[in-house]
């Protein structure tokens, strides 16, 4: 039997998450879907959602889709639901995991890797972070678990980006590319999201596409020549607590349409590592085997597309804390330039500590 593939969807409280599940469950995509309220006791999401009020925890939808309340552990829950499956008890294609307001997606895709008998039944497909617009700049300002949230993220929606002015709406999105540059962000108005921008992501996926916009690593260039390494952190200003009080006269930052000075100093930060010499594999796998074990609890996600020496094809390693994987992918193309690319999102992680370790990595 093939893996069912899982997706987790995560956000702010209030973001619209159960507003994006609505329409996901009853859009006619011909996708049988099994959802997860992953809920640790809160107040239930609305009930109209799950037609009935009976004691069981799998509900049947109209649609074909299925619904399902946990209170306790998911692990139990998704080897219930791949057991159903096998058993031909209940029929579905795929698992949607939506995790409380405040919940920290971490542990929940640990499950998909350090599980066995769950890494035998699903895949994990992605991650999908639904930010507020209204109220991000407090809840980021406020909450670490917001933060963690976007650093999760292979997928970022924002909702409710028509209560905010324009401005509001790109030193947000300004502010998120700086947290996490992997993750494309989409703004969305009532959970209207086509079925294909939700499923089938492939966040998880080991392939060769590093997806960093060039540009957000460009503006750091011309300031730093010293050994081509790049980062996306900018000028430190301490953080312009909740929401912009300060002026917006100042438009230096707008030239080339960036609002550096909306930058917050957030302790999610991301950072890119790139060199154009081969790598040493035996060095490599040393170093990130110890940052993983000291810092791996502060990393969130971390992706690197590798010229490693001894081999003509690309090596693709991803982790998330600290479990971490690694590939061959497609061989180097004649004439593409060879470049190591990683990008590390983490709490305060001591980037020159990771900048100087990999740059001593190289062959």
């Amino acid at each position: 039997m093939s893996l069912i593939p899982a997706t987790i969807l995560t956000g702010f409280l209030g973001s619209g998450k159960t507003t994006l599940l609505k329409r996901v469950l009853s859009e006619q995509h011909g996708q049988k879907i099994a959802v997860i309220e992953n809920e640790f006791g809160e107040e239930n999401i609305d009930n109209d959602i799950l037609v009935s009020e009976s004691k069981e925890q799998i509900v049947q939808m109209s649609n074909g889709c299925i619904c399902c309340t946990i209170r306790e552990d998911l692990r139990e829950a998704l080897q219930l639901l791949a057991a159903k499956k096998r058993k031909g008890l209940l029929d579905f294609d795929r698992v949607v995991i939506e995790t409380t307001g405040l919940a920290d997606p971490g542990p929940v895709a640990q499950t998909f890797f350090m599980d066995e008998e769950i890494a035998e039944s699903f895949l994990l497909d992605s991650i999908l972070t639904l930010v507020d617009a209204k109220h991000a700049a407090q809840q980021l300002n406020d909450r670490q678990e917001a933060r963690r949230q976007v650093g999760f993220a292979d997928q970022i929606f924002i909702s409710k980006a028509d209560l905010v002015s324009g401005e509001e709406l790109d030193a947000l999105q300004h502010r998120l590319k700086h947290m996490n540059p992997r993750a494309p962000q989409q703004v969305v108005h009532f959970g209207e999201v086509p079925i294909a921008n939700v499923l089938d992501l492939r966040g998880f996926n080991l392939n060769a596409k590093l997806d960093i916009d060039p540009d957000f690593l460009k503006e750091d260039e011309h300031d730093h020549d010293h050994h081509d390494h790049e980062h996306g952190e900018h000028c430190n200003h301490p953080s312009h607590q909740h929401d912009h009080d300060h002026d917006h006269d100042h438009d230096h930052g707008h030239e080339h349409g960036q609002g550096h000075h909306h930058h917050h100093d957030d302790d999610v930060k991301s950072f890119v590592f790139r060199t154009r010499k081969p790598l040493d594999p035996a060095k490599l796998e040393d170093f990130l085997g110890a940052i993983v074990n000291i810092y791996g609890p502060r990393m969130l996600r971390y992706k690197g597309v590798l010229d490693m020496k001894g081999t003509n094809r690309k090596v693709i390693f991803q982790g998330v804390h600290q479990l971490m994987g690694s590939d061959l992918g497609p061989e180097w193309a004649e004439g593409e330039e060879r470049v190591s690319k990683m990008v590390f999102i983490g709490i305060d992680l001591p980037r020159d500590i990771l900048l100087q370790g990999l740059a001593q990595c190289e062959a």
